[in-house]
């Protein structure tokens, strides 16, 4: 057997990430909130961050939200590993408390368009050819009627005519003149210490669903598709999938200290919310969770979608895989993830980082409270990320103490968003840090598998072919892919899919679901290289 071998090769390979953020030009830090304590929930939750190509040179760009009292940035990658700002000149510059970020072509012209949820208003920004971005919030009708404490974004096609619908999920009703200060009650201590208020005792709200109308507007149909009707969630990150594959797309929520939803897709425009019978509200125990990150991924190479959620501390990470039809086990435990309990996670994803074809994991960390560190316990405010090596057997190794100094540097993190910068085959991270400069994580040396990089264009389906799954065939190991808007803690990943090949030296197949429902297949394929792939018409 070929594959057993790739894995052995794999095993052997030690992953060395460092931060090159400072070398690369992102020095500019991001406020949120107090450093040493914080007053208000809105300075915990931190922001989003984004890498998108936005004037289409083939270079992933970098796009960091900020808290209050900062700016949103855009970086222009201008390759060498250099990043520019341009916030200005692309008219990007803002105010306000920045929330989560989410990317999509909502009008097919060819330019990825920005979405941007705050605390207050959110923001709508078309990509006018790649030159600057125009505030069109009002214009597409996406201005609220009051202050929202929007959070996680996605743009997905809920019916598949072609056009992007935007989902938004809201984590609760916030007004800092009526909620309480520190010590003002039971919800607002921790370990005996009085900290910022909430969730628990502040008001919940609803999660809202806006259909595209194909003419540059959008419409609300919170109400009539079904997505406001569950009531008592904290939500967070949004996750979009075809998590019971019937060719429609459905909506994750993490919510934190209650239920997480999922909202299965009917069709005709209506969702109903299934968590609980499908097995991905609570974990093993019936308990509901802290959910804050969230990432999906075939991860034991079965042909379905597996869905992981970040937790609070005392807590476990979640891993709940399919079984098939949208049906799910929490496999935690014994997939060797239920041994980091101390940590705060926030932005996390399935990457490949030794290509060998197995999707690893990673996530980031930083307590919400900075007065936790008066305690002097093992639990803190700034925290390392946690990378856990797929064995291709169902379990993770976590190899966190050996991959690299980029890891173990502490901070309060947030966002994190996933991707190839500078095309090389090995996938980076980029991490939103509270009150820092972000960071960037790159390997010293490029790993050793193969690799492809797939860069998707709807024809008859959206342009961005955001919904379209990929399952590939390499050195006859299957591996899936979904081409996804939002995900990770309020972020945006590369919307191209990679794909690790280990020792592969063509790729035998490569079949596309597109969300037009078109079908169409490659076969022996080359690799190391980045595949452009339009939708045949």
């Amino acid at each position: 057997m070929i594959f057993p071998v790739i894995l052995l090769l794999a095993s052997l390979y030690s992953p060395d990430f460092h931060n090159i953020a400072q070398q690369s030009g992102l020095t500019a830090v991001f406020p949120n909130g107090g450093s040493v304590s914080k007053q208000y929930i809105v300075e915990t939750t931190g922001s989003g961050i984004a890498f998108i190509d936005y004037d289409n040179d083939g270079l992933l760009d970098l796009f960091v939200l900020s808290g209050q009292g900062g700016t949103n940035r855009m970086y222009h990658n201008e390759g060498y590993g250099r990043f520019r700002d341009v916030t200005d000149q692309l008219g990007l510059r803002s105010s306000g408390w920045a929330q989560g970020v989410c990317a999509g072509d909502y009008d097919n012209d060819g330019y990825t368009d920005l979405f941007v949820t705050y605390w207050g208003q959110n923001r709508l920004y078309r990509n006018i050819a790649g030159k600057r971005f125009e505030d069109v919030t009002a214009r597409a009708r996406l201005t609220e009627d009051r202050a929202r404490y929007n959070t996680g974004c996605a743009f997905l096609d809920i019916d598949n005519d072609g056009h992007l619908d935007l989902f938004v999920s809201n984590y609760l009703k916030f007004d800092p003149a009526t909620t309480p200060k520190p010590g003002a009650n039971p919800y607002c201590f921790y370990r005996g210490i009085a900290v910022n208020c909430g969730p628990r005792g502040l008001p919940f709200d609803r999660n809202i669903l806006y259909r595209n109308n194909a003419d540059g507007t959008f419409t609300d149909i919170s109400e009539s598709s079904g997505i406001a009707a569950p009531f008592g969630h904290y939500s967070l990150s949004v996750l979009t999938g075809d998590f019971n594959e019937d060719g429609l797309t459905d909506i994750y929520v993490a919510c934190d200290q209650t239920p997480s939803l999922l909202y299965i897709n009917k069709g005709h425009g209506r969702f109903e919310e299934e968590g609980v019978i499908r097995g991905v509200a609570f974990d093993q125990n019936g308990k509901a969770m802290s959910g804050m990150g969230v990432d999906a991924a075939d991860y034991p190479g079965d042909g379905h979608l597996s869905i992981f959620r970040t937790n609070f501390s005392d807590e476990f990470e979640t891993l709940y895989r399919n079984r098939g039809g949208g049906i799910f086990d929490d496999v935690t435990l014994d997939s060797g993830l239920g041994q980091n309990t101390r940590y705060v996670g926030w932005g996390a994803g399935f990457f490949d980082f030794n290509n060998d074809g197995w999707k690893d994991l990673l996530l980031v960390n930083g307590h919400v409270f900075p007065e936790v560190d008066s305690l002097h316990i093992d639990i803190h405010y700034k925290d390392r990320a946690i990378l856990y090596q797929n064995l291709g057997n169902g379990r993770f190794a976590d190899i966190s103490q050996h991959a690299g100094p980029g890891l173990a540097e502490r901070h309060s993190a947030r966002g994190a968003a996933f991707g190839d910068f500078d095309n090389d085959g090995a996938v980076e991270i980029a991490v939103n840090n509270q009150n820092e400069a972000p960071s960037l994580l790159k390997q010293s040396v490029n790993p050793p598998g193969h690799w492809v990089l797939l860069k998707l264009t709807g024809t008859r389906s959206n342009r961005g072919a955001i919904g379209a799954r990929v399952k590939l065939i390499a050195a006859a190991h299957l591996q899936l892919g979904e081409v996804r808007s939002g995900g990770s803690y309020l972020s945006q990943n590369d919307l191209r899919l990679h794909f690790g090949l280990g020792s592969a030296a063509r790729i035998d197949s490569i079949e596309i679901s597109w969300p037009s429902g078109a079908k169409q297949t490659l076969t022996n394929q080359p690799i190391d290289r980045i595949l452009p792939i339009a939708e045949p018409r």
